[in-house]
């Protein structure tokens, strides 16, 4: 099989790191992504943070704050794939768009459909108060229209069946250009679950001949999920934004670490592990800009 491409999402979005030690800074996001490189990875996704004292573990739109955390990244790690977050909940999607407009990434993760984000506790009551995560096609078609423009490949990220059947008609309506890759979003309790026997009917939902990987979100029990994805050819995504669990279920606070063990399940599967240049050849990112 093809040499599995290695994504760190390096940081989620409202973890706080007065509590699970996640990097904020541009210093840290650089170190993390020097670190994941170390282990293996080609890719990492980036989700940026308020670097006000204290606010940490809010997310920002700010240009000048992402760029530069981009800046730090690129000038740590210059061989790396910079993928960027465009994820924000309701219509107002200019904080997104003027941060790929200030970067232009060679990837961004495109939220490709709705989901009710839900989950409940033990006894029944929500874990938070139930949210839309409203992602409808005016939305998707504004982001994939500002990507076009800069550059930049979308990542369509999927949480749900009928999201991924919508990537064909996207094609098919022309607002989805080749290159692009497909994320397949799996253990958010309202959306596909983190279970292997759905792998081999969803990887047949996606587009042909696109690339795709597997975004596991939990505990221990998405390492299943990553070994399946590693077996069926796709590429494969951990980091600190996905869990904070390796696959003996013990806890990490690296990044680094997590790739690592990554690449071992790759390797476990028969996969090399891909550089950065031939990830960008696999993907088509080569002379996109």
């Amino acid at each position: 099989m093809e040499k599995a491409i290695l994504t760190c999402a390096l940081t989620g979005v409202l973890t706080d790191p007065l509590t699970h030690r996640v990097p904020v800074t541009p210093a840290e996001m650089a170190e993390a992504a020097y670190e994941a490189w170390n282990a293996g990875a080609s890719i990492v996704h980036c989700h940026f943070r308020d670097q006000r004292p204290g606010k940490g573990a809010l997310p920002t739109w700010n240009p000048t704050v992402v760029a530069e955390i981009c800046q730090a990244i690129r000038e740590r790690v210059p061989e790396l794939i910079l993928n960027m977050s465009t994820g924000i909940a309701g219509p107002d999607i200019s904080g997104p768009l003027a941060c790929l407009e200030a970067v232009k990434p060679e990837m961004a993760a495109l939220n490709s459909g709705s989901l009710n984000y839900l989950k409940t506790r033990s006894d029944g009551s929500w874990a938070w108060p139930p949210m839309l995560f409203d992602n409808p096609v005016e939305k998707v078609k504004a982001c994939l229209d500002a990507m076009r423009q800069w550059g930049v490949m979308p990542e369509c990220e999927c949480f749900d069946t009928g999201i991924i059947r919508s990537l064909g008609m996207f094609e098919q309506n022309g607002m989805l250009d080749r290159p692009f890759s497909v994320s397949l979003v799996v253990g958010v309790a309202s959306g596909m679950p983190a279970d292997p026997r759905w792998l081999p009917l969803l990887k047949e939902l996606v587009p042909t001949a696109a690339p795709w990987q597997v975004i596991a979100i939990g505990r221990e029990e998405v390492w299943a999920m990553h070994r399946a994805a590693a077996e069926y050819g796709g590429n494969l995504r951990t980091g600190l934004e996905d869990t904070f669990y390796l696959p003996d279920g013990s806890k990490t606070n690296s990044n680094g670490a997590l790739i690592a063990a990554l690449a071992k399940t790759a390797q476990a599967a028969g996969r090399e592990v891909a550089s950065p240049r031939e990830a960008r050849q696999r993907l088509g990112l080569a002379g996109l800009n």
